[in-house]
């Protein structure tokens, strides 16, 4: 989500008049807050989908629809807030990558990492499924 939304570390600085944010130097007042103000629903919509698909909703059912609902509600706003200042801390605690920092980590580090959790976890459904062939996840 961080490389998505452009944010450090991961925002990736190639030309002198990007190290000095240089496109925003041509903003002023509204088209400089609007901006700004898409950057970060950006995030807030980010944090909130990361919030409902990897984070799970509340499972509990009370006798009352309405406080299931208002449960639900609650608990992935405050799930999507604590996304958010994660982004904000992230920010805060590490420096900007250079170029070749970031393909080397991402080509060297996270996609072998990555090939490796598939090969896992498929490897690992076909041994459930072979013990119990009428499991369905």
């Amino acid at each position: 989500m961080l490389a998505e939304t452009n944010r450090a570390p991961f925002d990736l600085c190639e030309g002198e008049s990007e190290l000095v944010s240089g496109y925003n130097v041509e903003y002023s007042s509204m088209p400089f807050a609007m901006f700004f103000l898409a950057e970060y629903s950006h995030i807030i919509f980010a944090s909130f989908i990361f919030a409902i698909l990897f984070m799970g909703g509340s499972l509990q059912v009370y006798p009352f629809r309405v406080l299931s609902y208002l449960l639900f509600v609650g608990s992935t706003c405050f799930k999507g807030v604590c996304i958010c200042i994660l982004f904000v801390l992230m920010r805060a605690s590490y420096p900007r990558l250079r170029y070749d920092q970031v393909m080397m980590l991402m080509w060297k580090q996270y996609l072998p990492l990555s090939i490796g959790l598939v090969m896992f976890i498929s490897a690992l459904t076909m041994l459930l499924v072979s013990a119990n062939p009428s499991c369905i996840f």
